[in-house]
């Protein structure tokens, strides 16, 4: 296991040398078609969460610039005021509006996604950006691990909660998770809040950046016909205040070779710009590519056959789910809430549990119920 892990160190830092600084970028970006990000977006929705600064900032920006509506998702409401006001001078784009929510909270997502879902608008893309990288271990007050909670609780949370304002946009819709290189150190685990006594919060880190993508290739997967595209992308070695922050002594090493922003979030604009059919659901992008998941003998690719315990956990811990329920099943629903219009299947053949949304005056009730199969009619 220790030359295993040297073996992951000394590749990633090797490949990350090459590939993920600004000299990384430039060589990259002599390849690019500059006809790629000439797109409008005039008529787009789109929703950024941890939008008030670095990449999140910069595609917020970057979507707006083009003509897109942009709803910036933010958790102090001073900071993100200051964002969107920043980005309506920039830009002259007035369709720039606030949404406050704590990503590393369940509960805020779920008030969040309750009242955006009453404009009944269509979300063309959703940018998973808002990350954290905490190297103590911070416990939330629903009881997570604050890298998990933002990382991975956050992100499938908000993700499966405003499903159903993606597809009112399908099939241009797209989800993008900002993922992290980091990820390359890490196989996927089903340690999710990291049990070890001795908490490294840059090892969590790359877990939780591992399942994002993970998580990116399930959700195509499970939602491959309902016309919404899902991509995981790697910003490279950015310098942002979240990267200054979380990891000073990697920040100061590599000054002056940091990706700005700009560069950063480029494969975030350039992925929510380009026809779906040049793309692939599911896929993991960096620097307007499509690149590997895994680095050569670092056996972390055969970590991926966890995914389906960790979307039951991660369904448990939420209660959230929004799967449309298949018409080859007929259910006799053993519980009085009326009309019952998304749901997701578990479970054996004769009893099954349904995670539903029930829609009632524009709110998102979430809840588990029990079904029985029926004979169908």
């Amino acid at each position: 296991m220790f030359l295993l892990k040297a073996w992951r160190a000394t590749a990633f830092g090797a490949y990350g040398y090459l590939n993920f600084t600004k000299a990384g970028f430039q060589k990259h970006s002599k390849m690019f078609n500059s006809e790629d990000m000439q797109t409008k977006m005039e008529g787009n929705n789109c929703v950024v969460t941890g939008a008030n600064s670095g990449i999140g900032f910069t595609a917020a920006h970057g979507l707006a610039a083009r003509g897109a509506s942009v709803y910036m998702v933010c958790r102090s409401k001073e900071r993100g005021e200051a964002a969107v006001l920043k980005i309506r001078s920039m830009t002259g784009n007035q369709n720039v509006y606030l949404e406050i929510c704590d990503l590393s909270s369940v509960s805020s997502i779920k008030s969040f996604a309750s009242k955006f879902s009453s404009k009944n608008v269509p979300i063309h893309v959703l940018v998973n950006n808002a990350g954290v990288l905490e190297n103590e271990r911070i416990t939330t007050s629903e009881g997570f691990e604050m890298n998990f909670s933002v990382n991975v609780v956050g992100t499938y949370a908000i993700t499966e909660s405003m499903l159903p304002l993606l597809e009112k946009a399908a099939p241009d819709a797209r989800v993008i998770t900002v993922s992290s290189g980091g990820m390359y150190m890490e196989p996927l685990t089903t340690d999710l809040q990291f049990s070890g006594a001795k908490f490294d919060g840059t090892m969590q880190y790359c877990r939780t950046k591992r399942v994002q993508v993970a998580l990116t290739e399930k959700w195509a997967e499970m939602y491959k016909d309902k016309g919404i595209g899902f991509y995981a992308m790697h910003p490279g070695w950015a310098d942002t205040p979240g990267v200054a922050k979380s990891l000073p002594g990697f920040s100061k090493a590599l000054s002056g070779n940091l990706r700005t922003s700009e560069e950063g979030a480029d494969t975030v604009v350039w992925l929510a710009l380009q026809p779906k059919e040049k793309l692939t659901s599911g896929a993991f992008y960096f620097d307007r590519a499509e690149a590997p998941k895994h680095l050569m003998f670092a056996a972390t690719g055969g970590s991926h056959v966890y995914i389906d315990s960790i979307v039951d956990n991660l369904r448990s811990l939420t209660s959230i789910s929004c799967c449309s329920l298949s018409g080859a099943i007929r259910s006799e629903i053993e519980v009085l809430l009326g009309t019952v219009s998304l749901a997701w299947q578990l479970g054996n053949e004769n009893k099954r549990e349904f995670r539903l949304v029930r829609l009632s005056q524009n709110k998102v009730i979430f809840g588990v119920y029990i079904v029985r199969k029926v004979n169908p009619r």
